[in-house]
């Protein structure tokens, strides 16, 4: 229960913040522009709000509604989610957003984005400036990776150390470098101390990638136990720091990876309304192991943990390859973290071709999913990171051209400034009905799947 406090805390401090600045840059042009702001509020509040207050002689409430599903601001003479029609049948006001200049609409409408696109930036360098960056480099990760079969039909061997593609060197194991596979036409590896080319087909399914069991490629980690939890099935059966697991029920375990899958498909067999023989016979294991000590090879049979675990950890893969360290002046952290923040929108916008195909609308998540991407304990580093890649996503979701969304309301301006002649006031409307359906469903998808998920059908 306290973790999922902390992570629904750090997510409702993030949502906040990003609202807040992200109507506050549809309020600053608004002002800018001599344009009325009715209402600014975090949060919806349909039917009613939680606070609200109008500073004297100010023309804007602000307020703090119940749903946490975004923000708004209100501005006056525009069709937006309140859908205030009386307000337009009354004479043009020049306070008003529909008597300024196309231009000046145009601002106010992406002022959110470029906010929230700006503050992602700013959030990056500062992380720069204060944390630096710590990363293992991939030619350092001298026990290179474990491919699985898909990967070794192509060419790919165990313990291939993976140097990068015709677009350029791998610099750390991370998502980047699934997607630079999935692209490219070959790929340069050190093996036995070597270095060769691979060909590829440069069309690599990228969620095919990530989704399989064993994953495609991941850092080889060999599966030695570090300490041992008193009170569970490592412990009863004997299990020491330096044990290395080689075999579970008869299957041959090369890595940590290859143990954490056994594992992984025991937790699938086990089924809601199981009778609890049934379950014991799923978590009745027989483990192989040899011995720090001796050297000799030992098997146990241990009936596992309820949450499928065995109760030990395993000993940190990365300990002997050497980190890099980088560390940045206040006036250096900018560049960088202006490469840094492009790069992601770049490989978020590179996955949404995956959005539209039935596995990717499997992929998303809703609420539940953000949250979980929030450490478990509260760690600074990690909540600016996340909140700044939250920034991004949400910069680049309201710029899409969809009614209802920034991107809607940019698109007919751009088609009144190309033509000279407004969209109809009824046409806006049905537009904005349009989006707000179109959001409606993909948040129930998206919320849908966290569900599925948690219900273990997905």
């Amino acid at each position: 229960m306290e973790i999922i406090l902390i992570k629904l805390l750090q997510f409702m401090l993030a949502i906040s913040l990003l609202v807040l600045l992200h109507e506050g840059g549809h309020f600053f042009f608004s002002k800018l522009f001599g344009v009325r702001v009715e209402k600014f509020y975090l949060f919806f509040d349909p039917w009613f709000h939680l606070f609200e207050f109008k500073p004297r002689n100010s023309e804007t409430t602000y307020g703090v509604g119940w749903l946490p599903l975004g923000g708004y601001c209100k501005i006056s003479g525009m069709i937006d989610e309140s859908m205030d029609r009386e307000q337009m049948r009354q004479p043009m006001q020049e306070w008003e957003f529909r008597s300024k200049p196309a231009w000046q609409r145009l601002l106010i409408m992406i002022g959110g984005v470029l906010v929230n696109f700006v503050l992602a930036l700013f959030i990056y360098s500062m992380i720069m400036f204060a944390w630096g960056e710590n990363y293992i480099a991939m030619k350092d990760m001298t026990k290179g990776m474990q491919f699985n079969a898909a990967a070794k039909a192509i060419g790919f061997h165990d313990h291939d150390i993976l140097l990068g593609t015709e677009n350029g060197d791998f610099r750390e194991f991370s998502v980047d470098v699934f997607r630079d596979l999935s692209q490219a036409r070959e790929v340069r590896v050190l093996r036995d101390g070597k270095q060769m080319t691979l060909n590829l087909s440069g069309d690599l399914n990228l969620l095919d990638m990530l989704q399989s069991r064993p994953s495609f490629a991941r850092p080889w980690a060999d599966c030695i136990v570090d300490s041992v939890a008193e009170g569970t099935p490592a412990a009863s059966m004997g299990l020491a720091k330096g044990d290395a697991i080689v075999a579970v029920d008869g299957k041959s375990i090369a890595t940590f990876g290859d143990f954490a899958d056994c594992l992984s498909m025991k937790a699938e067999d086990l089924a809601d309304g199981m009778t609890h023989a049934d379950s014991m016979q799923v978590l009745a294991t027989k483990i192989v192991v040899r011995k720090a000590s001796t050297g000799a090879l030992d098997t146990a049979s241990v009936t596992l943990s309820s949450d499928v675990k065995l109760g030990f950890v395993v000993a940190n893969a990365f300990s002997d390859y050497k980190e890099t360290q980088v560390r940045y002046g206040f006036f250096e952290s900018f560049p960088a973290g202006i490469v840094y923040g492009w790069n992601v929108l770049r490989g978020y916008v590179s996955d949404m071709q995956y959005v539209f195909t039935a596995d990717g609308a499997k992929s998303l998540g809703g609420f539940g999913s953000i949250g979980n991407l929030f450490p478990a304990t509260w760690d600074w580093y990690l909540f600016w990171k996340m909140t700044a890649f939250l920034s991004i996503i949400l910069a680049f979701m309201n710029i899409l051209p969809i009614p209802a969304l920034d991107g809607g309301h940019v698109l007919f301006l751009l088609y009144e400034m190309v033509t000279r002649r407004k969209p109809s006031e009824n046409f806006m409307v049905w537009a904005e009905y349009i989006g707000i359906g179109i959001l409606l469903l993909l948040m129930i998808v998206a919320n849908l799947n966290d569900v599925l998920r948690w219900l273990g059908y997905m």
